[in-house]
Parts: structure tokens; sequence; C-alpha cells
């Protein structure tokens, strides 16, 4: 009777640990699925299909712009911003050529109101004298400025060969260099020892060059006198020279010669 009673206490322990050892084997299964075997083939995918997964957000759909799409529109406002700041740059050069224009403008005017020539910048004053003795006689004159005639007279009844000094230009001139011609007609009034020369006509012909400065007056004096002296024959006499005098150009200066010039027509 013990040894009945100690089988069956044997096969109880036993088969409860059966019981557990089937619960613990029912709750592996259930929590996890048994990997395939390298003779086993995989669960096909098709089985057990996965939800549709949910658009990304970095995905681009199709009415969203791409990347390239906003690269291009940046690149085109650019392109228009670079054209268009372009443009005011030409509008202000060329605003800035007409205040350079008007500024001139205003400049010339003023040297009208003041002077009574547009655009001068110098001007010149040319003086005829005659210093010939009283053996020559003046009978006529001819002046040209840079080719131009601005004084032709011949003497009736001594009205030339009386002018001792007569001005024959007043006016504004470019800076630069001019050129003054002269010729000159002289006839020989002869007495004593020279009387042999009455009635002879002498011909001087001359030219100079001078500078007119920007802002300043130029006074040339064309002279004709006798050169030489007592030894020098009666024919090498008469002679041309010029006499320079150079002034700061003021606009009172500028006005006082403008009402000169008017007043001698």
């Amino acid at each position: 009777m013990r040894s009945l009673g100690k089988l069956t206490f044997v096969a109880l322990v036993a088969l409860v640990g059966l019981s557990f050892a089937a619960a613990a084997q029912d709750d592996n299964s259930a929590g996890t699925e048994a990997a395939p075997t390298a003779g086993e083939k995989a669960p096909a995918v098709a089985e057990s299909k996965p939800p549709a997964a949910a658009p990304s957000a970095a995905a681009p759909s199709a009415d969203a712009p791409s990347a390239d799409a906003d690269d291009g529109a940046a690149a085109a406002g650019g392109e228009a911003y670079e054209l268009k700041l372009r443009g005011l740059e030409e509008r202000v050069n060329e605003l800035k050529e007409k205040i350079f224009r008007t500024k001139a403008r205003i400049l010339q005017l003023q040297e009208t109101v003041v002077t009574g020539s547009i655009g001068a910048g110098a001007r010149a004053v040319l003086l005829h004298r005659n210093e010939m003795g009283g053996a020559f006689k003046l009978t006529s004159v001819q002046y040209t400025l840079d080719s131009q005639p601005i004084f032709k007279k011949i003497d009736v009844d001594g009205d030339l060969d009386g002018i001792e000094e007569k001005e024959i230009f007043s006016g504004n001139i470019v800076p630069g260099n001019h050129n003054i011609a002269v010729q000159m007609v002289f006839q020989g009034q002869g007495f004593g020892f020279f009387s042999y020369v009455k009635g002879y006509k002498f011909k001087v012909t001359s030219s100079y060059t001078f500078t007119a400065e920007e802002g300043k007056i130029i006074k040339v004096k064309i002279v004709g006198f006798e050169r030489g002296g007592i030894t020098t024959s009666l024919e090498e006499r008469p002679a041309v020279r010029y006499d320079i005098q150079i002034e700061k150009l003021t606009p009172e200066k500028a006005r006082t010669l403008q009402e000169k010039t008017e007043e001698t027509g």
C-alpha cells in the first residue's frame, strides 16, 4: 500500500509538471510566430497584405509644384529684378546727362547776359594805331581775323590818315590760337632830301598769331610806325608792330566792353 501511494504521488507530480509545460508552450506560440526552418518556405506576402501607406509629406503630389519648378521660378524672378535694376540705372544716367546739359545751358545763358555772346570763354580787342610821321600818308588799310574781314577803309580827304587810334574789333572768341593779317598802304609825301619819294606808294603786309586764354581779355594793338633811324632809307621805314596787353575778364569789365562796342556800332 505504501509503494502504491508513492507511485501515485509521483504520477501526480509528473502530471502537474506536464500541465505547466504545456501551458507555457501555448503562451509562447500565441505571442510569437515560429521562425521557418531551412526546409520550410516563408509565408507569402499576398496572404497578409499590409494597408496602403499614407502619402509622405516629402513626396510631391500632382497639385504641388516640384523643387525644380521652384528653382526655375526663383531664377526667372532674379533675372526680372536685374533687368528692372539695369533699367533704373540707365534712367538715372540719362537724368544725370540731362542735368549736366541743363547746367551747361544755364552757364551759357549767364555768359550771354554778362557778355552778350553765347559760349564766350575769352575776349579779344583789336586796335588800329597810326604812328607814321609826316613823310607818309596812310591811304588804305585792311584787317582780317582768322581769314575773316573785320575792317577795311580807304582814305578820303584824310579821314583815315587822321585817325590816331581806333578799335576795329571787340568780341568773344574761342580760347586758343588766332591769326591777325593786316595790309597797309602808305603814300610818300616827300620833302627836302626825301622829295624823290613823293607820290610813291609803299605796301606793308604783316600777320601775327596770338593765344586767347579762358577768362581773360587780350588786347592787340596793331601799330603802323617808322622803323630804323636817320640812316635808314625811307623805303624801308614803313613797318607794323603788335603791342599785347592781357587782363582778367571780370563780369564788370566784360559788361563795360560790351556797352562800348554797342555804342561804337
